[in-house]
Protein backbone atom coordinates (compact mmCIF):
# COMPACT_ATOMS: atom_id res chain seq x y z
CA UNK A 1 0.00 0.00 0.00
CA UNK A 2 1.32 3.53 -1.20
CA UNK A 3 0.23 7.06 0.12
CA UNK A 4 2.18 10.05 -1.54
CA UNK A 5 3.17 12.95 0.18
CA UNK A 6 1.88 14.83 2.99
CA UNK A 7 0.93 18.49 3.45
CA UNK A 8 4.19 20.27 4.28
CA UNK A 9 5.91 16.99 3.51
CA UNK A 10 7.92 18.41 0.27
CA UNK A 11 10.55 16.12 -0.62
CA UNK A 12 8.91 12.92 0.68
CA UNK A 13 7.05 9.61 -0.04
CA UNK A 14 5.04 8.07 2.14
CA UNK A 15 4.73 3.98 2.10
CA UNK A 16 3.12 1.37 4.00
CA UNK A 17 2.90 -2.14 3.25
CA UNK A 18 2.98 -5.59 5.73
CA UNK A 19 6.61 -6.81 6.44
CA UNK A 20 7.68 -9.93 4.73
CA UNK A 21 10.46 -12.79 4.30
CA UNK A 22 11.10 -16.11 3.00
CA UNK A 23 12.10 -18.99 4.44
CA UNK A 24 15.90 -17.68 4.97
CA UNK A 25 16.18 -13.66 4.90
CA UNK A 26 13.54 -10.44 5.46
CA UNK A 27 12.72 -9.27 2.16
CA UNK A 28 14.23 -5.92 0.86
CA UNK A 29 11.69 -3.65 1.99
CA UNK A 30 11.61 -4.96 5.56
CA UNK A 31 15.22 -5.14 5.71
CA UNK A 32 15.81 -1.27 5.15
CA UNK A 33 12.55 -0.52 7.47
CA UNK A 34 14.41 -2.44 10.14
CA UNK A 35 17.73 -1.16 9.60
CA UNK A 36 16.52 2.32 9.81
CA UNK A 37 14.25 1.54 12.98
CA UNK A 38 17.75 -0.10 14.59
CA UNK A 39 19.75 3.83 13.64
CA UNK A 40 16.70 5.44 14.92
CA UNK A 41 16.49 3.51 18.60
CA UNK A 42 20.59 3.68 18.23
CA UNK A 43 20.77 -0.22 18.21
CA UNK A 44 23.57 -2.45 17.02
CA UNK A 45 23.76 -3.23 13.46
CA UNK A 46 21.37 -6.43 12.97
CA UNK A 47 22.44 -9.90 11.97
CA UNK A 48 20.15 -11.28 8.86
CA UNK A 49 18.91 -13.59 11.42
CA UNK A 50 18.39 -11.05 13.41
CA UNK A 51 16.25 -9.35 10.92
CA UNK A 52 14.32 -12.82 9.91
CA UNK A 53 12.77 -13.53 13.36
CA UNK A 54 11.76 -9.96 13.86
CA UNK A 55 10.15 -9.60 10.35
CA UNK A 56 8.35 -13.12 10.96
CA UNK A 57 7.59 -12.01 14.03
CA UNK A 58 5.93 -8.48 12.87
CA UNK A 59 4.34 -10.85 10.46
CA UNK A 60 2.68 -12.79 13.08
CA UNK A 61 1.38 -9.65 14.69
CA UNK A 62 0.08 -8.42 11.05
CA UNK A 63 1.66 -5.16 12.29
CA UNK A 64 1.53 -2.68 9.26
CA UNK A 65 5.19 -0.55 8.01
CA UNK A 66 5.05 2.94 7.10
CA UNK A 67 7.78 4.79 6.31
CA UNK A 68 9.11 8.39 4.69
CA UNK A 69 11.77 8.17 1.90
CA UNK A 70 13.62 11.02 0.58
CA UNK A 71 13.23 11.53 -2.93
CA UNK A 72 16.89 12.77 -3.75
CA UNK A 73 20.06 11.63 -2.00
CA UNK A 74 23.42 13.27 -2.35
CA UNK A 75 26.65 10.52 -3.08
CA UNK A 76 27.34 8.81 -0.51
CA UNK A 77 24.24 8.96 1.82
CA UNK A 78 22.50 6.05 3.00
CA UNK A 79 20.56 4.87 -0.15
CA UNK A 80 16.64 5.85 -1.07
CA UNK A 81 15.13 2.04 0.02
CA UNK A 82 16.16 3.51 4.03
CA UNK A 83 13.33 5.57 5.19
CA UNK A 84 14.39 8.45 7.07
CA UNK A 85 11.49 7.99 9.29
CA UNK A 86 9.74 4.83 10.57
CA UNK A 87 6.07 4.13 12.36
CA UNK A 88 4.41 0.87 12.64
CA UNK A 89 0.94 0.04 13.64
CA UNK A 90 -1.42 -3.30 14.58
CA UNK A 91 -3.84 -4.73 16.85
CA UNK A 92 -3.95 -6.13 20.04
CA UNK A 93 -7.22 -6.01 22.85
CA UNK A 94 -6.80 -4.39 25.60
CA UNK A 95 -8.38 -5.01 29.18
CA UNK A 96 -10.90 -2.37 30.32
CA UNK A 97 -12.87 -3.95 33.27
CA UNK A 98 -14.86 -6.03 34.06
CA UNK A 99 -14.15 -9.15 32.26
CA UNK A 100 -14.46 -7.01 28.67
CA UNK A 101 -12.31 -6.42 25.79
CA UNK A 102 -10.95 -3.95 23.20
CA UNK A 103 -9.47 -4.11 20.29
CA UNK A 104 -6.68 -1.01 20.40
CA UNK A 105 -4.37 0.18 17.17
CA UNK A 106 -1.25 -0.56 19.11
CA UNK A 107 1.51 2.32 17.62
CA UNK A 108 5.20 1.12 17.61
CA UNK A 109 8.94 1.63 15.94
CA UNK A 110 8.14 5.84 15.80
CA UNK A 111 11.83 7.31 14.46
CA UNK A 112 12.95 10.34 12.79
CA UNK A 113 16.54 10.31 11.41
CA UNK A 114 18.31 13.68 13.06
CA UNK A 115 18.72 15.46 10.10
CA UNK A 116 15.14 14.93 8.79
CA UNK A 117 13.66 16.71 12.11
CA UNK A 118 10.97 19.74 12.25
CA UNK A 119 9.96 18.95 8.69
CA UNK A 120 6.27 17.44 9.88
CA UNK A 121 6.94 13.99 9.08
CA UNK A 122 6.35 12.52 12.37
CA UNK A 123 2.91 14.59 12.40
CA UNK A 124 2.15 13.60 8.75
CA UNK A 125 2.93 9.75 9.84
CA UNK A 126 0.79 10.04 13.19
CA UNK A 127 -2.10 12.04 12.01
CA UNK A 128 -2.64 9.68 8.84
CA UNK A 129 -2.63 7.23 10.50
CA UNK A 130 -5.00 8.20 13.62
CA UNK A 131 -7.45 8.97 10.94
CA UNK A 132 -7.20 6.27 9.24
CA UNK A 133 -7.77 4.10 12.68
CA UNK A 134 -10.60 5.84 13.86
CA UNK A 135 -12.18 5.36 10.25
CA UNK A 136 -11.30 1.59 10.33
CA UNK A 137 -13.51 1.46 13.41
CA UNK A 138 -11.07 1.29 16.12
CA UNK A 139 -12.18 3.62 19.28
CA UNK A 140 -8.73 4.10 20.86
CA UNK A 141 -5.31 4.15 20.40
CA UNK A 142 -2.33 3.44 22.37
CA UNK A 143 1.73 3.66 22.53
CA UNK A 144 4.67 3.20 25.19
CA UNK A 145 6.36 6.44 24.84
CA UNK A 146 10.60 6.68 26.17
CA UNK A 147 10.09 10.22 26.23
CA UNK A 148 7.31 12.11 28.14
CA UNK A 149 6.56 15.46 26.09
CA UNK A 150 5.88 14.10 22.46
CA UNK A 151 2.88 12.59 22.24
CA UNK A 152 0.59 14.95 24.18
CA UNK A 153 0.03 16.68 20.97
CA UNK A 154 -1.23 14.28 19.71
CA UNK A 155 -3.96 13.56 21.90
CA UNK A 156 -1.96 10.62 23.99
CA UNK A 157 -2.42 10.70 27.64
CA UNK A 158 -0.13 8.41 30.07
CA UNK A 159 -2.88 5.67 31.54
CA UNK A 160 -0.78 2.95 32.93
CA UNK A 161 2.19 2.86 35.61
CA UNK A 162 4.15 0.30 37.21
CA UNK A 163 7.55 1.15 39.56
CA UNK A 164 10.67 -0.27 39.54
CA UNK A 165 12.07 -2.04 42.47
CA UNK A 166 14.55 -3.46 44.58
CA UNK A 167 13.65 -6.36 47.09
CA UNK A 168 16.22 -7.60 49.52
CA UNK A 169 16.46 -11.40 49.90
CA UNK A 170 19.15 -11.29 52.86
CA UNK A 171 18.17 -12.63 55.92
CA UNK A 172 15.55 -10.34 56.54
CA UNK A 173 13.24 -11.40 53.82
CA UNK A 174 10.22 -13.31 54.98
CA UNK A 175 6.69 -13.79 53.60
CA UNK A 176 3.93 -13.13 56.72
CA UNK A 177 2.20 -16.75 55.47
CA UNK A 178 3.35 -19.39 53.42
CA UNK A 179 1.82 -19.32 49.80
CA UNK A 180 -0.03 -21.90 48.86
CA UNK A 181 1.02 -24.31 45.70
CA UNK A 182 4.65 -25.12 44.67
CA UNK A 183 7.74 -23.89 42.82
CA UNK A 184 9.79 -25.78 40.58
CA UNK A 185 12.63 -25.00 38.09
CA UNK A 186 12.25 -25.49 34.42
CA UNK A 187 13.80 -25.51 31.07
CA UNK A 188 13.85 -21.38 29.99
CA UNK A 189 12.53 -22.80 26.82
CA UNK A 190 9.13 -24.64 27.86
CA UNK A 191 8.33 -20.99 28.37
CA UNK A 192 7.67 -21.10 24.39
CA UNK A 193 4.39 -23.22 25.36
CA UNK A 194 3.66 -22.34 29.13
CA UNK A 195 3.79 -18.38 28.72
CA UNK A 196 1.65 -17.71 26.47
CA UNK A 197 -1.48 -20.36 28.20
CA UNK A 198 -0.28 -18.37 31.58
CA UNK A 199 -0.41 -14.60 30.08
CA UNK A 200 -4.02 -14.94 28.82
CA UNK A 201 -5.27 -15.84 32.27
CA UNK A 202 -3.49 -13.14 33.60
CA UNK A 203 -4.85 -10.68 30.84
CA UNK A 204 -8.08 -11.92 31.65
CA UNK A 205 -8.38 -10.82 35.14
CA UNK A 206 -5.93 -7.66 35.05
CA UNK A 207 -7.42 -4.04 34.08
CA UNK A 208 -4.89 -2.09 31.72
CA UNK A 209 -3.42 -5.78 30.75
CA UNK A 210 -2.47 -5.47 27.05
CA UNK A 211 -1.96 -8.82 24.38
CA UNK A 212 1.51 -9.77 24.20
CA UNK A 213 3.06 -9.51 20.73
CA UNK A 214 4.72 -12.67 18.98
CA UNK A 215 8.08 -11.91 20.41
CA UNK A 216 7.61 -12.25 23.84
CA UNK A 217 7.92 -15.33 24.92
CA UNK A 218 10.98 -16.12 22.86
CA UNK A 219 12.52 -13.10 24.68
CA UNK A 220 11.50 -13.94 27.77
CA UNK A 221 12.89 -17.24 27.85
CA UNK A 222 16.39 -15.99 26.67
CA UNK A 223 16.16 -17.44 23.52
CA UNK A 224 16.23 -14.44 21.46
CA UNK A 225 17.53 -11.05 23.13
CA UNK A 226 16.60 -8.15 22.50
CA UNK A 227 19.46 -7.36 20.19
CA UNK A 228 21.06 -10.24 18.49
CA UNK A 229 19.48 -13.77 17.92
CA UNK A 230 22.22 -15.41 20.01
CA UNK A 231 20.27 -16.91 23.51
CA UNK A 232 21.12 -15.35 26.59
CA UNK A 233 22.71 -18.12 28.15
CA UNK A 234 22.14 -16.47 31.97
CA UNK A 235 18.35 -16.64 31.54
CA UNK A 236 16.79 -19.27 33.97
CA UNK A 237 12.95 -19.75 34.46
CA UNK A 238 10.85 -21.38 37.48
CA UNK A 239 6.77 -22.06 37.09
CA UNK A 240 4.62 -22.21 40.12
CA UNK A 241 1.73 -24.80 40.94
CA UNK A 242 -1.80 -24.62 42.16
CA UNK A 243 -2.35 -27.52 45.27
CA UNK A 244 -3.88 -29.38 42.21
CA UNK A 245 -0.80 -29.36 39.99
CA UNK A 246 -1.43 -26.84 37.34
CA UNK A 247 0.85 -24.28 36.35
CA UNK A 248 -0.51 -20.96 37.42
CA UNK A 249 2.46 -18.88 37.10
CA UNK A 250 5.88 -18.37 36.13
CA UNK A 251 9.32 -15.98 36.37
CA UNK A 252 12.29 -15.58 33.90
CA UNK A 253 15.22 -14.13 35.48
CA UNK A 254 18.85 -13.53 35.49
CA UNK A 255 21.81 -13.13 37.69
CA UNK A 256 23.74 -9.84 37.06
CA UNK A 257 27.28 -9.97 37.02
CA UNK A 258 28.73 -11.71 40.17
CA UNK A 259 30.92 -7.93 40.33
CA UNK A 260 27.93 -6.47 40.69
CA UNK A 261 27.31 -5.44 44.94
CA UNK A 262 25.27 -6.50 46.26
CA UNK A 263 25.08 -9.82 44.34
CA UNK A 264 21.81 -9.47 42.58
CA UNK A 265 18.66 -11.11 40.19
CA UNK A 266 16.99 -8.96 37.58
CA UNK A 267 13.57 -10.39 37.03
CA UNK A 268 13.05 -10.71 32.96
CA UNK A 269 9.48 -11.53 33.67
CA UNK A 270 6.91 -12.37 36.01
CA UNK A 271 3.21 -13.74 35.54
CA UNK A 272 1.01 -14.96 37.72
CA UNK A 273 -2.71 -16.43 37.51
CA UNK A 274 -2.97 -16.21 41.55
CA UNK A 275 -1.87 -14.37 44.28
CA UNK A 276 -0.43 -17.02 45.74
CA UNK A 277 1.85 -17.85 42.30
CA UNK A 278 2.90 -13.85 43.15
CA UNK A 279 4.15 -14.88 46.75
CA UNK A 280 5.55 -18.56 45.86
CA UNK A 281 7.55 -17.31 43.19
CA UNK A 282 8.77 -14.31 45.09
CA UNK A 283 9.53 -16.65 47.60
CA UNK A 284 12.11 -18.60 45.78
CA UNK A 285 13.35 -15.61 44.21
CA UNK A 286 13.85 -14.90 47.53
CA UNK A 287 15.72 -18.20 48.48
CA UNK A 288 18.35 -18.50 45.77
CA UNK A 289 21.46 -19.07 47.38
CA UNK A 290 24.19 -16.16 47.11
CA UNK A 291 22.08 -13.48 46.20
CA UNK A 292 20.82 -11.07 48.05
CA UNK A 293 18.92 -8.04 45.58
CA UNK A 294 15.85 -8.92 43.20
CA UNK A 295 15.24 -6.26 40.92
CA UNK A 296 11.47 -5.91 38.83
CA UNK A 297 11.06 -3.11 36.88
CA UNK A 298 7.74 -3.67 36.25
CA UNK A 299 6.24 -4.12 39.52
CA UNK A 300 2.21 -2.93 40.11
CA UNK A 301 1.54 0.51 42.05
CA UNK A 302 -0.41 -1.10 44.47
CA UNK A 303 2.15 -4.22 44.71
CA UNK A 304 1.18 -6.41 47.69
CA UNK A 305 4.34 -8.17 47.93
CA UNK A 306 5.61 -5.35 50.55
CA UNK A 307 2.61 -5.81 52.54
CA UNK A 308 3.34 -9.77 52.55
CA UNK A 309 6.81 -9.42 54.02
CA UNK A 310 7.60 -9.58 57.87
CA UNK A 311 10.01 -6.65 56.99
CA UNK A 312 8.00 -4.73 54.63
CA UNK A 313 11.51 -1.99 54.48
CA UNK A 314 13.19 -4.41 52.59
CA UNK A 315 10.78 -3.62 49.63
CA UNK A 316 12.29 -0.03 47.72
CA UNK A 317 10.80 1.73 45.42
CA UNK A 318 13.57 2.81 42.93
CA UNK A 319 11.42 4.52 40.01
CA UNK A 320 8.28 4.93 38.54
CA UNK A 321 7.49 4.59 34.87
CA UNK A 322 4.23 5.30 32.52
CA UNK A 323 3.42 2.26 30.80
CA UNK A 324 0.14 2.51 28.18
CA UNK A 325 -0.63 6.11 26.67
CA UNK A 326 -4.05 6.31 25.28
CA UNK A 327 -5.99 8.12 22.53
CA UNK A 328 -9.73 8.10 22.43
CA UNK A 329 -10.81 7.56 18.41
CA UNK A 330 -14.18 7.33 19.32
CA UNK A 331 -15.79 8.71 22.38
CA UNK A 332 -18.81 6.75 22.06
CA UNK A 333 -17.60 3.19 21.38
CA UNK A 334 -14.45 3.54 23.68
CA UNK A 335 -17.18 4.84 26.77
CA UNK A 336 -19.55 2.27 26.16
CA UNK A 337 -17.17 -0.95 26.41
CA UNK A 338 -15.05 -0.28 29.56
CA UNK A 339 -17.27 -1.21 32.93
CA UNK A 340 -18.34 0.78 35.44
CA UNK A 341 -18.45 0.26 39.28
CA UNK A 342 -20.90 3.33 39.96
CA UNK A 343 -23.98 4.76 38.08
CA UNK A 344 -24.86 8.20 37.09
CA UNK A 345 -24.65 10.46 33.82
CA UNK A 346 -22.60 13.58 33.29
CA UNK A 347 -22.07 15.39 29.96
CA UNK A 348 -18.46 15.91 28.82
CA UNK A 349 -16.83 18.01 26.65
CA UNK A 350 -14.23 16.92 24.47
CA UNK A 351 -11.78 19.25 22.75
CA UNK A 352 -9.55 17.54 20.37
CA UNK A 353 -7.15 19.56 17.69
CA UNK A 354 -6.59 17.06 15.24
CA UNK A 355 -10.01 16.93 14.90
CA UNK A 356 -10.77 13.17 15.15
CA UNK A 357 -12.79 12.61 18.39
CA UNK A 358 -14.14 16.19 19.64
CA UNK A 359 -17.65 17.06 20.93
CA UNK A 360 -20.18 16.60 23.76
CA UNK A 361 -20.93 13.48 24.74
CA UNK A 362 -23.95 12.47 27.65
CA UNK A 363 -22.09 9.26 29.39
CA UNK A 364 -25.00 7.40 31.41
CA UNK A 365 -24.84 4.28 33.56
CA UNK A 366 -27.06 2.03 34.70
CA UNK A 367 -26.61 -0.78 36.67
CA UNK A 368 -22.86 -0.51 35.48
CA UNK A 369 -23.60 -0.55 31.93
CA UNK A 370 -23.36 2.57 29.72
CA UNK A 371 -24.82 4.29 27.12
CA UNK A 372 -23.52 7.04 25.50
CA UNK A 373 -25.01 9.67 22.92
CA UNK A 374 -23.21 12.47 20.67
CA UNK A 375 -25.14 15.56 21.15
CA UNK A 376 -23.94 17.29 18.11
CA UNK A 377 -26.14 20.72 18.19
CA UNK A 378 -24.63 23.67 18.71
CA UNK A 379 -23.46 25.21 21.66
CA UNK A 380 -24.26 22.34 23.33
CA UNK A 381 -24.10 22.57 27.45
CA UNK A 382 -21.63 20.34 29.27
CA UNK A 383 -21.07 19.57 33.04
CA UNK A 384 -17.32 18.98 32.68
CA UNK A 385 -14.61 19.78 29.64
CA UNK A 386 -11.33 18.52 28.77
CA UNK A 387 -9.27 17.75 26.10
CA UNK A 388 -8.83 13.76 24.36
CA UNK A 389 -5.54 13.59 26.35
CA UNK A 390 -7.20 14.17 29.58
CA UNK A 391 -9.34 11.20 28.77
CA UNK A 392 -6.99 9.39 27.42
CA UNK A 393 -5.48 8.89 30.71
CA UNK A 394 -8.92 9.20 33.03
CA UNK A 395 -9.79 6.47 30.85
CA UNK A 396 -8.62 3.03 32.91
CA UNK A 397 -9.12 4.98 36.35
CA UNK A 398 -5.87 4.92 36.74
CA UNK A 399 -5.71 8.61 36.77
CA UNK A 400 -8.00 10.38 39.34
CA UNK A 401 -10.10 13.26 38.15
CA UNK A 402 -9.43 15.44 41.05
CA UNK A 403 -5.43 15.44 39.80
CA UNK A 404 -6.20 16.57 36.37
CA UNK A 405 -8.69 19.44 37.25
CA UNK A 406 -6.26 20.58 40.47
CA UNK A 407 -3.79 21.41 37.12
CA UNK A 408 -6.77 22.60 34.79
CA UNK A 409 -6.61 19.72 32.50
CA UNK A 410 -10.66 19.34 33.29
CA UNK A 411 -13.13 22.24 34.33
CA UNK A 412 -16.50 21.72 35.42
CA UNK A 413 -19.37 23.88 36.07
CA UNK A 414 -19.19 23.00 39.78
CA UNK A 415 -17.20 20.37 42.18
CA UNK A 416 -20.62 18.17 41.71
CA UNK A 417 -19.97 17.41 38.42
CA UNK A 418 -16.25 16.41 39.27
CA UNK A 419 -17.64 14.22 41.90
CA UNK A 420 -19.97 12.55 39.33
CA UNK A 421 -17.20 11.77 36.63
CA UNK A 422 -14.66 11.05 39.28
CA UNK A 423 -17.08 8.17 40.68
CA UNK A 424 -18.50 7.14 37.27
CA UNK A 425 -15.03 6.39 36.04
CA UNK A 426 -12.69 5.24 38.71
CA UNK A 427 -12.18 1.66 39.19
CA UNK A 428 -11.45 -0.43 42.59
CA UNK A 429 -8.78 -1.85 40.86
CA UNK A 430 -5.47 0.08 39.31
CA UNK A 431 -4.50 -0.62 36.11
CA UNK A 432 -1.56 -2.83 35.18
CA UNK A 433 0.35 -3.22 31.90
CA UNK A 434 3.37 -5.50 31.62
CA UNK A 435 3.29 -5.69 27.96
CA UNK A 436 5.49 -3.15 26.30
CA UNK A 437 5.64 -3.23 22.21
Amino acid sequence: MSQGAGSGTAGYQFRSFRPGSTRYQANEATTAWLEACALGFQEPVAAPEHLLRTAQSYESDQRVLTGAYATGRPARAWDAAHPVATYASFVEPLNVGGGRSLDAHLIASVTVRPNHRRRGLMRELMTSDLFRARDEGRALAALSSMEATIYGRFGFGAATFSRRVEVDTSDRFALSSSPAGSVEVTDPASLLDVAPAVFDRFQAQTLGSLKRTASYPAKIAGIWADDRPEPDRRARAALHYDVAGSIDGYVSYKVLQWESEPRTIAVLDLVWASQSAYFGLWDFLASIDLVTRVKFGSAAMADPLQWAMADRRGFKVTGEDDGLWLRVLNPVVALEARSYEADGEVRIAVADPLGIAGGVFVLSVRDGVATVTSDDSKDAPSDVAMDVAALGSLYLGGVRVDALARTGQVSATSPAALDVLDALLAHREQPYCVTHF
